[in-house]
């Protein structure tokens, strides 16, 4: 075979490789696409009430995309801080008045010696505006008298066009209970899944978020007899026991797991101890409160905590972690743990109706984003609803 014959079979071969190489690599694109477009449809139509850009970016959290994610998601925030100065447009809300509604539900009114409406909040800023900080009574009537109270306060002395919204939930009225979600935690089986059923819409008082995903709540999960993630000693719990009475506490010193207990829900560290924010809470503390957004922006935070007398405490709102504990703790709180953050996951109602017909939710905040509806549907993430007893 002469030198040039060698040189044009040579020259064929490696083509005839480059085409085999070129199939195998498109054949091998393809099959990943095929698996990821399913993967992703499958995420998009999935069940679940979350809008369709929640669960995008929720996928590409389960699939490594978290930093990336995380840097969008600042630079975005970082845009859209809130002005200096102002006041809330409208000042601060009047609350739909409690409405009666017949319930087989029957709590005996407590002595009149008892106070039932909550201390006022002290406003923050120097001049308050009308009725910032007083409690107005809402939802439904339990035992003939208001379970849940609501107020709102301009938390941060600069950003004063913002408001956090506060609720004041009467455990003597109302249980809690911890519904659990399609994928927080998962599982399946559920006697309370992932909406409140049509049959217990004459009872439903409140209902608000839960904790962050449980790969970054950095503490445990279990309810209904079942650990989904072990509990962490030390970490911020909220408590439910067997009649419906919840606290908040840190693990294995506040609160521990005993016969009563039915539901532990923990998320992070305690934010308020002994009714004072906890020392050193720093709002450019990243991994500590919610490095999904970055500690030093202004972003929707949630927290709930008890109070002295055993009423539960929620507050919501655009605030950074150090004016979440404050608000919590100046709302009476003595202690008290973070929620969820980002405006997809951050979400409080009171409901008036009792059928599926003419239940309703009523949002704490207008500007909240997510549906009044949002847990009389079947959704991805756990949440608290509280019941008259």
């Amino acid at each position: 075979m002469t030198e040039a014959r060698k040189i044009t079979r040579a020259r064929a071969d490696r083509k005839r490789r480059n085409r085999r190489i070129r199939r195998t690599v498109g054949v091998i694109a393809l099959v990943m696409l095929a698996v990821v477009g399913w993967s992703l449809g499958h995420a998009l139509t999935r069940p679940g009430n979350d809008p369709l850009g929640t669960k995008f970016v929720e996928w590409v959290r389960d699939h490594g995309g978290g930093g990336a994610v995380n840097k969008i998601e600042a630079w975005w925030y970082s845009g859209h801080q809130p002005p200096k100065g102002g006041t809330p447009k409208g000042g601060i809300p009047k609350v739909a008045a409690p409405v009666a509604v017949h319930t087989h539900a029957h709590v005996d009114t407590p002595p009149t010696t008892i106070p039932t409406v909550p201390d006022a909040v002290r406003p923050f800023v120097a001049n308050p505006l009308p009725g910032e900080g007083v409690w107005q009574p809402t939802g439904k009537l339990v035992g003939g008298v208001p379970a849940v109270y609501q107020t709102f306060v301009r938390p941060d002395t600069v950003h004063t066009s913002l408001l956090a919204g506060i609720i004041s939930m009467d455990q003597r009225r109302l249980r809690s209970v911890l519904y659990n979600g399609l994928d927080i935690p998962g599982g399946g089986g559920w006697q309370h899944g992932a909406s409140v059923a049509p049959a217990d819409d004459a009872g439903l008082v409140a209902a608000f978020n839960g904790g962050f995903r449980l790969d970054a709540s950095r503490g445990g999960y279990m309810t209904e007899g079942r650990t989904m993630r072990p509990l962490v000693d030390g970490r911020a719990s909220f408590v439910i026991g067997r009649d419906g009475t919840a606290t908040v506490g840190a693990w294995s010193r506040d609160v521990a797991l005993t016969p009563d207990v039915v539901s532990v829900r923990q998320n992070l560290d305690l934010i308020v101890d002994g009714g004072s924010a906890v020392p050193g809470l720093l709002a450019n503390d990243n991994y500590r409160w919610g490095a999904t957004l970055g500690g030093k922006i202004f972003v929707w935070r949630s927290g709930v905590g008890v109070d002295a007398k055993g009423n539960l405490i929620y507050v919501a709102g655009e605030l950074d972690i150090v004016s979440l504990a404050n608000v919590l703790a100046r709302a009476g709180a003595v202690r008290a743990m973070e929620l969820d953050i980002n405006s997809g996951w951050v979400s409080a109602y009171v409901y008036q109706g009792t059928t599926p017909a003419d239940i309703h939710g009523v949002k704490l905040l207008g500007a909240i984003q997510r549906p009044a509806n949002r847990y009389l549907q079947t959704g991805t993430r756990d949440f608290i609803a509280l019941f008259a007893r």
